[in-house]
């Protein structure tokens, strides 16, 4: 919602609150109260731990804490925030849920509008002809005249049985619903950049295990070679060695070609075409791993997470529309009015004794599709029905989204403080084959393994140290992103619709 739209409901909701004040009675259907919390709700049966030992950064959850509005900043990198920045100011996705909600805003006031009287003026004029029959005289002439009217025509059907505070109670909740999809559209953006330069990070750091690992078998296929020209290996052993090289240098384009897909997905974020490289480039070095993760309580998870939200908006609309489908099955009383001037004479048009007006109430009460109207309540309280089912749903999705985050967090740094010991121990293990190959106290296929284990291990800490990164953005978007802290919400600046010329 815009500076605009705010200001426009705020000028608006006083007189809501007079028409909804002056009528008697109470609305019909029923009155919208927010589901119960899932009894015994939580996250995990166990108490989950994310820190770890043997090298590895040292995590730690803390329960009870708040998301930061900014939470991305925990990766304490510039080139990250300024890219969000730019997403959040040019991504077209965003900007349409942007246009949504100043759609549902303005639906609002148009809804509200049913408050007031229905108020239209006429001006008209008209060339008649009348003949002696008009009159019971067949024989007399016929007479041309003109007849001028001005009046003003005033409609008005009094919210008796409150349906039109029911559609108004409906049109609002779609607002709500709008907006809480604008901030789940905001969440999936800034989770994914972060998600998508953590994967652009890792496959460099991957890159640059490769170019490390193909370094150091080059350097023992001038060792095996060596070895054979002296006798002391075979043909085998040198071809064996470069094939393993070969395999090592094939995995290279594959890794540039995500890396390039990375880039590409990073532009088409922020708005831009892919054509357009103008991220800055993402390590896992430049990258600071979020110390301290928040863990929320069930209770403020259901108050804060967007998509939550937005089912309980689609609910409380449901919940609304029945009270407007019991309405339109009750007695609608209509007031209607008219005043103006009627003249033969354009310029005795508004003189005295040419005044008219009336004034009449009526009754409408539906009779021959009663049978349809009930239909109409009962497909009502099936979608109201429906909207508490996948508000349900949605409510254990979410605890799910977060139990998974909060495991995953937790094995990662298990996995990742295994790794770091993993690699120590291959790299060892390579050191002391190599060495023992060049005295030839090894067997070349004792080496061989050793240089696959070392391979294997590295790749394997490269992505493991990656997983962490990422696990705790997905841990941040699973608990809501903390919308409710940010100080300048995701909402599009003034920019009214202008008709194009032609």
């Amino acid at each position: 919602m815009t500076r605009r739209a705010r200001k426009d409901m705020t000028a608006r909701r006083p007189l809501a609150a007079l028409a909804l004040a002056g009528l008697a009675g109470c609305a019909v259907g029923p009155d919208y109260q927010r589901p119960d919390l899932p009894a015994g709700a939580g996250y995990t049966p166990e108490t989950l731990v994310a820190s770890t030992a043997g090298g590895a950064p040292v995590q730690r959850f803390e329960s009870g804490t708040d998301v930061e509005g900014e939470w991305w900043a925990l990766y304490r990198s510039p080139e990250l925030d300024a890219l969000i920045r730019q997403a959040l100011a040019a991504n077209p996705d965003l900007q349409a849920a942007q246009a949504a909600l100043r759609q549902a805003h303005e639906n609002v006031a148009v809804a509200e509008g049913d408050f007031l009287p229905q108020m239209e003026g006429t001006l008209g004029a008209t060339r008649e002809r009348v003949g002696g029959s008009s009159f019971g005289v067949p024989n007399a002439p016929a007479t041309l005249f003109s007849v001028y009217n001005a009046s003003v025509n005033v409609s008005y059907v009094p919210d008796i049985f409150g349906g039109t505070r029911r559609a108004v109670e409906a049109s609002a909740a779609d607002e709500e619903y709008s907006r809480f999809e604008l901030e789940a559209a905001v969440l999936s953006l800034t989770g994914n950049v972060v998600t998508t330069a953590v994967q652009e990070a890792s496959l460099r750091a991957q890159l640059a295990a490769t170019d490390e690992i193909a370094a150091a078998e080059r350097q023992q296929l001038d060792v095996v070679r060596r070895r054979f020209d002296l006798g002391g290996a075979s043909q085998a052993e040198v071809l064996s060695q470069e094939a393993t090289l070969a395999a090592t240098e094939a995995n290279l384009p594959p890794l540039k070609k995500q890396l390039a897909a990375m880039r590409a997905q990073l532009a088409v974020y922020a708005g831009r075409p892919p054509s357009d490289d103008g991220a800055g480039q993402f390590t896992l070095d430049a990258l600071a791993l979020p110390q301290t993760l928040p863990v929320e309580l069930p209770s403020k998870l259901v108050e804060q997470r967007p998509d939550i939200r937005a089912a309980e908006a689609q609910l409380h609309a449901a919940s609304a529309q029945v009270g407007v489908a019991v309405a339109n099955m009750l007695p609608q009383i209509k007031l209607t009015g008219s005043y103006g001037d009627m003249a033969v004479k354009l310029g005795s048009l508004f003189d005295p004794g040419n005044a008219v007006w009336n004034i009449g109430a009526s009754l409408t009460q539906p009779l021959l599709d009663e049978n349809t109207l009930l239909h109409k309540k009962r497909g009502a309280e099936a979608a109201f029905d429906q909207a508490a089912a996948q508000y349900r749903s949605t409510v254990l999705k979410s605890f799910q989204d977060v139990a998974n985050a909060l495991h995953a967090v937790a094995f990662d740094a298990e996995t990742h403080a295994a790794e770091i010991t993993a690699e120590r121990a291959a790299a060892d293990s390579l050191k002391l084959s190599r060495e023992q190959y060049a005295l030839g106290a090894v067997a070349f296929p004792t080496l061989l393994d050793a240089e696959k284990s070392w391979q294997q291990a590295r790749l394997a800490l490269v992505q493991a140290e990656a997983a962490r990164y990422a696990d705790a953005a997905a841990l941040f978007a699973a608990l809501g992103g903390g919308w409710w802290n940010r100080q300048a919400p995701p909402e599009a600046a003034d920019q009214p619709y202008e008709e194009k010329a032609g």
